[in-house]
């Protein structure tokens, strides 16, 4: 009786670059690229949209500006006191027509977690917020309205509110279009609605 045995060599991981080319070639020519591997390919605008670029040197210049201001100082002593401040994300306010709000929320999510690492204010999480808006608001689906705030604050213990809003001029000629954003950010006092600090970014996009 004879007894046939094969072994199948493992691929290397050269081979299975090769094969993924193929596949890639198979596939119309189009060629998927890694970040990590290229970092030029977080360069160009692809829309007139906000991106990784534009919210990265937006939230450098505001949270920046926000790092130096009174109200971080005041923050900074009533930790010191042992009394730390309770402090909100808000939704931004899109006032423009571009689709840039999973954007806007990639922006607070990163505010969120700047403000949770200078460990000097309590941070009220995001998703307890809805049920705190559904219950002012009464309403399914509801909407952050910041005419409500002190409210917002009263249901959820909140001193302050960090929110912001968007702004853009949108201008076209024959054959080129271009966006001009403008960014707010502001801390609001919940007990008053003072605006305690706010700061501006702008960012241009276009096509042409």
């Amino acid at each position: 009786m004879t007894i046939r045995t094969s072994f199948a060599a493992p691929l290397t991981i050269a081979a299975l670059t090769a094969l993924a080319g193929l596949a890639t070639s198979a596939c119309g020519g189009k060629e998927y690229v890694r970040g990590a591997n290229d970092p030029s390919i977080d360069q160009p605008a692809m829309s007139t949209g906000l991106d990784k670029d534009d919210i990265e040197r937006t939230l450098q210049t505001l949270l920046n500006e926000m790092r130096a201001a009174p109200i971080m100082d005041d923050w900074r002593v009533k930790a010191g006191q042992s009394n730390k401040q309770t402090v909100a994300i808000a939704p931004f306010q899109n006032e423009t027509d571009e689709h840039i709000d999973s954007q806007l929320d990639a922006m607070l999510s990163e505010t969120e977690t700047w403000l949770v690492n200078a460990q000097i204010t309590r941070v009220v999480d995001q998703s307890r917020q809805a049920d705190m808006i559904r219950q002012v608001e009464g309403a399914q689906h509801p909407v952050f309205d910041p005419r409500h705030i002190p409210q917002y604050g009263k249901q959820l213990g909140v001193q302050f509110y960090i929110t912001g809003k968007v702004g853009a001029s949108d201008e076209r000629t024959e054959d080129a279009r271009r966006v001009q954003y403008f960014i707010f950010m502001q801390v609001i006092d919940t007990s008053t609605s003072e605006i305690r600090w706010q700061q501006k970014a702008y960012i241009t996009k276009a096509v042409r």
